[in-house]
């Protein structure tokens, strides 16, 4: 009779397994008489699972899914790309409260993903934010267009002798309210297509096939591909019409890019994996940091006693990986500790905000011990964003001749960075990393912080130079008398900096963005994601922040200003060193955290087994 029970036992719990696991019925002859209770669950479950079964598009959908990446790419880079420049010759703005301007556009840019992506994952989906974003981006595109379309939106153009004596009429509260209008617009554009784009290509691969697997990497390999196509295209091609040809033209162009995008991402719906929102990692790591100060008072166990103490339920993958429990950051522990009438009789918690799994608990301590380690990239980018504000600066008062009927566009010369950051990587990983690998006995040749070390090394070297090539354009703007104050040196004088600025790029952000990966959990990729558009943004609002009060302080009693409206007139070299000096306090700073900082431990890959093998291993015992 015993047996018996137990069979029946074993056969209903196996049924409900596969359920869960199967969208169709296990064999009738496998069914006990009190699984038939659990027949209408089982058929309502079936339906369920049915109606989400997806067949997934695959690179049926990628011409759909690559154009509009592209495009969309292509317009906002290339609408973006010179816009220091616009600020400064179209709105007639100083280049200090231009810098300051797009710096905090760019924060607020860089930090908006984060809304995003929390907004996609916990209410709307991919499909929705890409789609109510892209026309977001495509509204505040319009916008900028008819700036500089329409002369009311925009000042009066000045003649060369009004430039020479500084009275240009500057912009009115109309036209920096239209500006912020347009510029708030692909804010939110931006937002909610930079955080899905990547992830909704992947979705439409099936990754539980080796077919899909393939075209994962593909996709990878192609998306990266297109946008360092499209980088190419926008700082050249569109950067020189807006420089040498149309303005109007210039804006228009990657606005009608744009409409192209949003065609071509509706087109392909029919072909596209919608996954569904399952909810925001976010919230799990607020509930971790609440439940943890609910329990503040709470004592931890020692170590022989936590048997049994710590909330560790399965988790619902099949390979799941499960990371284990530490000590370090020990008080956050205590969030995970069961309490009297925490646990319900199925094995939730009663209240998630005040009992939190293991699993939860240690992802936050992930992202806890990362915060020092991404702070130090701040300062580091702070370096690399010079490249957008007063590089283009200085370019401007140089020659900027190639032949005698053609001009190399300021905006453009960011491109030898890219052209630096190209050549180098697979340089990189196909001679240096073999190399170092025979030396170090280390899969990457050297230890990721010991590559982002690197990279904050190469921004300080990249700030010298360009203080030092600084000084020399000055001088010889000064001492030569030329038309607007160009100083009779050639463009590529700025080049020794943008390669060494290159090197901090391949260095320091890959650096961070392979460190984020492989430092988080699979579940918190999106964060990882995040984490370095947030040290953008930081270092976006670092440089607004030393441009405001570097303006404010220098110039007083008689001495010039850095940051003054004539960069000859100025000491931009000064500020470059300023940077680098902080560069060095911060590269002593990253030291110390690096020396200090656990990788994260070697996690556990666990196989949930069928609940049939528990019992029957349970029978034999």
């Amino acid at each position: 009779m015993e047996v018996e029970d137990k069979k029946k036992q074993i056969s209903s719990s196996w049924l409900l397994c596969y359920t869960k696991c199967f969208p169709f019925s296990p064999p009738s002859s496998l069914r006990s008489p009190e699984s038939d209770s659990e027949e209408k669950k089982h058929d309502e479950a079936v339906s369920n699972l049915k109606s989400k079964k997806r067949i997934p598009g695959g690179w049926k959908s990628m011409p759909f899914v690559l154009g509009n990446e592209t495009f969309e790419r292509l317009a906002t880079i290339g609408l973006l790309g010179n816009f220091l420049v616009f600020l400064m010759t179209q709105f007639h703005m100083d280049q200090a409260s231009a810098a300051s301007l797009l710096n905090i556009w760019s924060g607020v840019t860089n930090f908006a993903p984060l809304l995003g992506a929390f907004i996609c994952d916990a209410y709307v989906g991919r499909f929705l934010t890409i789609a109510v974003s892209s026309f977001a981006s495509l509204l505040g595109m319009v916008t900028l267009t008819l700036i500089v379309w329409i002369s009311k939106l925009h000042p009066p153009p000045c003649t060369p002798q009004e430039v020479q004596l500084d009275r240009c009429k500057g912009p009115t509260t109309l036209h920096l309210g239209v500006l912020v209008i347009g510029l708030g617009l692909l804010s939110i554009g931006t937002g909610g297509i930079r955080p899905c784009s990547l992830p909704f290509g992947v979705d439409q691969f099936d990754a539980t096939t080796d077919e899909g697997r393939k075209g994962i990497n593909s996709f990878f390999n192609w998306y990266y591909a297109t946008f360092t196509l499209v980088m190419l295209i926008a700082l050249t091609v569109v950067v020189y019409i807006q420089d040498s040809v149309s303005w109007v033209w210039g804006f228009g162009i990657p606005t009608m890019l744009m409409c192209c995008s949003i065609v071509l991402f509706f087109w392909g719906t029919k072909m596209y994996v919608h996954v569904k929102p399952e909810g925001s990692v976010f919230s799990g790591i607020a509930q971790g940091v609440v439940a943890a100060y609910k329990k503040r008072h709470v004592k931890l166990p020692v170590d022989g006693e936590a048997d049994g103490v710590f909330y560790d339920p399965p988790l619902a993958e099949t390979i799941v990986t499960k990371l284990p429990l530490t000590n370090q950051f020990r008080f956050l522990n205590k969030a995970a500790m069961i309490m009297e009438g925490e646990v319900k009789a199925d094995g939730s918690p009663t209240n998630q905000w005040r009992l939190c799994s293991i699993q939860q608990i240690e992802e936050v301590k992930c992202l806890i011990k990362i915060v020092p380690v991404w702070a130090s990239g701040i300062i580091c980018f702070t370096a690399i964003a010079q490249q957008a504000t007063f590089t283009i600066s200085q370019a401007l008062k140089m020659d900027r001749h190639l032949g005698p009927n053609f001009q190399i566009p300021p905006g453009s010369l960011v491109v030898i960075s890219m052209v630096t950051v190209g050549l180098w990587i697979p340089f990189y990983d196909r001679v240096a990393v073999p190399y170092l690998r025979k030396i170090t006995k280390l899969e990457g040749g050297i230890t990721l912080l010991q590559r982002i070390g690197i990279g904050i090394v190469f921004s300080i070297l990249s700030m010298v130079v360009a203080g030092l090539i600084e000084q020399m354009r000055r001088t010889y703007a000064r001492s030569h008398t030329r038309p607007n104050g160009v100083a009779p040196m050639s463009v590529m004088w700025l080049a020794p900096q943008l390669v060494l600025m290159g090197f901090a790029e391949a260095f320091n952000i890959i650096g961070q963005i392979e460190f984020y990966y492989k430092e988080f959990p699979e579940n918190m990729r999106s964060v990882a994601n995040s984490l370095f558009f947030c040290t953008v943004a930081g270092a976006n609002y670092l440089s607004s922040f030393l441009i405001t009060i570097v303006h404010g302080v220098t110039g007083k009693h008689g001495r010039p200003d850095w940051l003054a409206k004539d960069i000859n007139a100025g000491k931009v070299d000064y500020f470059y060193f300023l940077i680098a000096g902080m560069g060095v306090l911060n590269l002593i700073y990253f030291l110390v955290v690096a020396r200090r900082y656990n990788y994260k431990s070697s996690p556990q890959i666990i196989e949930e087994k069928p609940q049939l093998d528990l019992e029957v291993n349970a029978t034999r015992q």
